[in-house]
């Protein structure tokens, strides 16, 4: 744990991420080396992710805020959609197997990654036609996409802000902040559901392992500072792209872990 929360923390930073995409897997494989019962280790890793992004995203929030990266706009009209997503998604995910989960967040990941990749770098300008109805659909979907895969949402929502013309600077900004909104309500969400399904795991409360919490946050939150002061000294073309490779690399360890489970 104490290994993989110094990348945990750098990346969440680097891509606004908050961190998930690395802390859900590595939480699966130390959960299920430690015996976890197997039912639940998946929703365990997922709603101790959510947890540990909560402070983490919000260092990572704070720090893109001095460099201009943060729209309020965005975070006020948006974030509303974006929970009612996370509530509606954490109830789903409470009922379905690991396996499921496993090979949902990997599709995913994939999906997303592939988008990056190939996107072109739009003009600088922010397109102001983000209106009403896109922000519902996405923020919704958003939200509930990010319910049952741990994450801060930034794999959807930045991809969704350079769709709509934000530069990726300000996209993964934006993004961080939408994440801490994410985290809160998913953290919440795992802690109640894992308490109403009666899981009993060990030192943990409802689907929030206790000893991982304390081990992650002091040094992600670290590294999330630094990793967000890192992006702004980048090309941002070879951001878009590192943040698309970066996925296709989570995805490809799920997708194995979806046929060796």
């Amino acid at each position: 744990m104490l290994l993989t929360a110094f990348p945990v923390g750098f990346f969440a930073g680097l891509f606004g991420i908050g961190g998930g995409l690395i802390t859900v897997p590595f939480l699966f494989f130390i959960f299920e080396a430690l015996g976890v019962d197997s039912s639940y280790i998946m929703h365990l890793a997922v709603g101790t992710s959510f947890s540990i992004i909560i402070p983490t995203s919000f260092v990572s929030v704070y720090t893109h805020n001095k460099y201009k990266a943060v729209d309020p706009s965005i975070i006020k009209s948006y974030a509303i959609f974006v929970i009612i997503g996370v509530i509606t998604g954490t109830t789903f995910a409470a009922f379905l197997k690991t396996k499921a989960l496993v090979l949902f967040f990997a599709i995913i990941v994939y999906l997303l990654g592939t988008y990056l990749i190939y996107l072109k770098e739009k003009a600088e300008d922010i397109n102001t036609n983000f209106s009403l109805i896109p922000r519902i659909v996405f923020g919704f979907i958003s939200g509930f996409i990010s319910a049952p895969m741990g994450i801060g949402g930034a794999v959807m929502n930045v991809p969704i802000l350079k769709y709509f013309g934000y530069p990726i600077n300000r996209a993964i900004g934006s993004a961080a902040a939408i994440g801490f909104v994410i985290a809160l309500f998913g953290a919440i969400g795992f802690l109640v559901s894992g308490t109403f399904v009666e899981a009993h795991l060990p030192l943990s409360v409802g689907f929030i392992n206790i000893p991982a919490f304390l081990i992650f946050v002091p040094i992600t939150t670290v590294m999330a500072k630094v990793g967000a002061n890192t992006v702004h000294k980048i090309n941002k073309k070879k951001v878009t792209k590192l943040f698309g490779i970066f996925l296709y690399i989570v995805g490809s360890v799920f997708l194995y872990r979806y046929f060796n489970i």
